[in-house]
């Protein structure tokens, strides 16, 4: 049974670089045909899809955020990794791992419990 788990600061300040990382248990994450995806969400501003990276290690964005944003792994430590810089208040948001066989997370998808981000001085 494949798990997730986000882990990072949960207090980031303005213009600062957020770091997430997203532990895999249970499987490999260079395995089969996955994307492993970062996803946030916040009150009243819905789900959003940030990017993410596929079984060959590519990373892919969502435009709107392309310039702030890199997705990476770690094989060695079966981790995938967010950065996102130059945050602001309008980032805060309960962010999620996801690993799903498409770009952006279905119904079969499997999602880590997510991890509570405040952007705040």
């Amino acid at each position: 049974q494949v798990q997730l788990q986000e882990s990072g600061p949960g207090l980031v300040k303005p213009s600062q670089t957020l770091s997430l990382t997203c532990s895999v248990s249970g499987g490999a994450i260079a395995a089969d045909y996955n994307f492993w995806s970062w996803i946030r969400q916040s009150p009243g501003k819905g789900r959003e899809w940030l990017g993410a990276v596929d079984y060959g290690g590519s990373a892919w964005y969502n435009p709107t955020l392309k310039s702030r944003t890199s997705i990476s792994w770690d094989t060695s430590k079966n981790q995938c990794t967010l950065r996102l810089s130059s945050v602001t208040p309008e980032d805060s948001a309960v962010y999620y791992c996801a690993r799903d066989r498409s770009l952006e997370p279905g119904t079969d998808a499997i999602w880590g419990q997510g991890t509570q981000v405040t952007v705040s001085s």
